[in-house]
């Protein structure tokens, strides 16, 4: 009996052991937590358009790109995007609210069909999604009050507020570990903190900067361009080349009408206006132009 007891013991400990090794899921990197998540396959093309709908993940706070309006409908960039997409594949859209730091996550397990949040191509996170053709340009910015840091070296010492899973935390983390990251898992919630006083200053895409700034008296981008100019692409699910197929098909049809540049006109330029170039962001039929 007493053998028994022990080996009972030996197993509830050893199971104990396991489940505390297996720590949390949650992260603040978009790659590192599809470790810990399990794939779903995702639909096919014939599943979608026999469903009649397509599920399309956005942000819903980060205007103008993504973000929902006082009539509870989404409107930005990446959403007028997202219904022509639907409208030529015959189906109605559904958007889900993502974070920037769940988008991968979103893919592997199925939750959505296609990402369209502003979403940078990197090689880390093309590890584990397929991007399409890139429909935008892109490079790092930062905002600050009056636009005080002008210079990355300024920042040393200081606070910076970033958004979780991006490549602002990322290029910081690598390249300035001087610098104290206050990280939000919303954009919002970023700015807030940046309006707040929480931190000297806000980095994200320059784009979403000069927006924010524009829309808040006391603050200005000092730094217009750090690192390396980016895209900003559609994502699917990696392996899904069906979708990805008729994404670039589309990409490149849209070419032929300017409708990048009409999407410009209709949801960047009455936030930009004449502060922004829409052939420094603009891309046409996926060819980026230097």
């Amino acid at each position: 009996m007493k053998k028994l007891l022990v080996a009972f013991l030996t197993v509830v400990l050893a199971l104990g052991v396991f489940t505390g090794c297996g720590g949390s899921k949650n992260s603040s990197d978009d790659t590192t937590k599809t470790q810990t998540t399990s794939k779903t396959k995702a639909r096919t093309l014939k599943e979608i358009k026999k469903s009649g709908e397509i599920v399309i993940g956005v942000f819903s706070d980060k205007k103008p790109f993504g973000y929902v309006d006082e009539k509870g409908i989404y409107q930005g960039y990446d959403v007028y995007f997202g219904n022509r997409l639907a409208k030529d594949l015959g189906v109605k859209v559904k958007y889900v609210p993502v974070e920037a730091a769940s988008r991968v996550e979103y893919l592997v397990t199925g939750k959505v069909d296609i990402i369209l949040a502003n979403f940078t191509v990197t090689d880390e996170r093309a590890e584990q999604v397929d991007f399409a053709l890139p429909y935008m340009k892109v490079s790092l910015g930062v905002v600050s009050p009056n636009g005080k840091i002008t210079k990355e070296s300024q920042l040393d010492g200081k606070t910076l507020i970033v958004s979780k899973g991006t490549t602002a935390e990322t290029y910081f983390t690598k390249n300035h570990p001087k610098v104290k990251l206050l990280k939000f898992d919303q954009y919002s919630e970023a700015f807030n903190a940046l309006a707040d006083g929480r931190g000297d200053a806000l980095s994200t895409d320059n784009t979403e900067v000069l927006a924010w700034a524009l829309e808040n008296k006391g603050f200005k981008v000092g730094i217009d361009s750090l690192g390396n100019v980016d895209t900003i692409a559609p994502a699917v699910q990696k392996g899904n080349k069906e979708l990805k197929d008729y994404i670039n098909k589309e990409i490149k049809s849209l070419a032929k009408e300017k409708f990048f540049h009409k999407d410009y006109e209709k949801t960047l330029k009455p936030v930009y206006g004449a502060s922004a170039n829409p052939e420094n962001l603009v891309v046409e039929g996926g060819v980026v132009e230097k």
